[in-house]
């Protein structure tokens, strides 16, 4: 597969998007080789999925005790957190004094029986993409099923009706179109980790690629 990552990137740049680079911003918020943008670039590999909420669900499953599926009903009836946080794009964008709202993964965690062997968490979402963190990455209180930002849905392009929200972690980790988590003993790549991403994902320490 001929996958550029950067190639989306290139061309909101030479379309001037780094004209709404923030005069000022506060570079101790900003990890080393990022540009603060006030736009939220829209960057994906392949189509915007067409989604009928009438048909979707959620799904946990893997090393859990009793796998669990939610209609979106059923998943947005459960307690919602706001959480304030930047992000920091693999492709050197980043956004900062975000807002975002959805069902923190602990209180998640409150449903889930899962196996003690259990230590990876598998996103699953639309058109096969997926992408995995250590169940303790995910335990961090900044950590969402995210449907809502800045006060407003998410976009059916920036992942509406879900998305992950992963603030640590370059954002790629922050799966669009979330569709299921799956519980594992052994940690595998995701999709963009097949193709060279390094699967740590700090933008602290630039694992921008393995």
């Amino acid at each position: 597969m001929n996958i550029d990552p950067f190639e989306r990137v290139r061309r909101l740049k030479s379309a001037k998007l780094k004209d709404s680079l923030t005069a000022g911003a506060d570079r101790r918020r900003v990890p080393p080789g990022q540009w603060v943008t006030k736009e939220w670039p829209v960057l994906h590999y392949g189509t915007v999925p067409h989604l009928d909420l009438a048909t979707w669900d959620f799904r946990v499953f893997g090393l859990v005790e009793e796998p669990l599926r939610f209609t979106y009903d059923q998943l947005m009836a459960l307690p919602k957190t706001t959480v304030n946080a930047d992000v920091h794009c693999v492709t050197h964008w980043t956004l900062l004094d975000s807002t975002w709202e959805g069902i923190a993964f602990k209180d998640l965690m409150n449903l889930i029986k899962v196996k003690p062997e259990a230590c990876f968490v598998m996103a699953h979402c639309e058109q096969g993409y997926t992408t995995s963190l250590p169940l303790t990455v995910l335990m961090d209180d900044d950590v969402l099923l995210c449907n809502r930002h800045n006060g407003q849905d998410l976009t059916p392009e920036h992942g509406w009706p879900l998305r992950l929200l992963v603030p640590k972690k370059y954002f790629w980790k922050s799966a669009k179109w979330l569709r299921g988590l799956e519980f594992m003993a052994q940690d595998r790549l995701g999709f963009w980790e097949k193709a060279g991403y390094h699967n740590g994902a700090d933008p602290w320490t630039e694992e921008r690629f393995s």
